[in-house]
């Protein structure tokens, strides 16, 4: 059985409100985060994923209040990251109304992290963020932090074995290079975790044409995250579905409007 293909908007939020720039800079305001949410889910997303990309302990109750009312407007599967160090910061977040969690940096500071949260809520709760980029590692790619300003130290494709094993659901990789450029989703990044890669695969970075997202697909991706060409009115969610439907790939059928 084929799985269809999801559509999935990324809203990175920072001070309560949603921002886009390119390669994490140059941020400017794409607007309400509750009211983009309802949008989204109105024209047919398929997920929704949330970024804190300025959490911090100080702004968690904040946070978890714009969680709640997101939340409140989706009938969709609601995913959320930034911040998160802590089981009981997903026993949080859960019970806020997010279905999924998505951690990054503090998977990275201590692996043992990633089994803990799948062994307490199910492997189908976790989804682990990659910030990659293209560098002299064995495999040609490394984990960065801070909006990729930092490398980690770490080989991506090893990272990605290694998460696998301890339990993770899913992986997010987001493209650093390609990071709202809209240039195009890395497919040499894509197709090279694909093969040490079991669990579903979201790809994110750079979709600026149609054409991208079918090649993000024919790389390996089962589920495409963008941006900067929904907040800013480049493509519909319903142009992208449309698209991909008629070019043979396995849509949500009752999403597309």
């Amino acid at each position: 059985m084929t799985l269809s293909v999801r559509i999935i908007p990324c809203l990175d939020v920072t001070d309560g409100r949603v921002v886009k720039g390119v390669n994490f800079t140059n941020l400017v305001d794409a607007g309400d985060p509750v009211e983009m949410a309802s949008l989204y889910g109105a024209e047919g997303a398929d997920e929704l994923t949330f970024l804190d990309i300025s959490a911090s302990s100080s702004g968690r109750e904040t946070t978890l209040d714009v969680v709640r009312r997101t939340a409140d407007q989706l009938f969709i599967p609601l995913t959320v990251g930034g911040g998160i160090r802590s089981v009981s910061d997903v026993d949080q977040l859960l019970r806020a109304g997010a279905d999924k969690i998505s951690i990054n940096t503090a998977a990275i500071a201590r692996p043992e992290l990633i089994a803990e949260i799948a062994d307490t809520f199910g492997s189908q709760v976790l989804v682990l963020s990659v910030d990659a980029r293209r560098a002299r590692t064995d495999s040609g790619f490394e984990v960065t932090t801070h909006g990729g300003r930092e490398g980690a130290g770490l080989d991506a494709l090893a990272w990605v074995e290694q998460a696998c094993e301890l339990g993770v659901g899913e992986i997010l990789l987001n493209s650093m290079d390609a990071d709202g450029t809209r240039a195009g989703y890395d497919i040499g990044m894509i197709t090279a975790v694909r093969g040490v890669c079991a669990v579903p695969l979201i790809a994110s970075g750079g979709a600026g044409t149609l054409q991208d997202f079918a090649a993000a697909l024919d790389a390996g991706a089962n589920a495409l995250l963008a941006a900067s060409v929904f907040h800013f009115g480049v493509h519909r969610i319903s142009d992208v579905k449309a698209y991909l439907s008629a070019a043979g790939y396995s849509i949500r059928e009752s999403s597309l409007r």
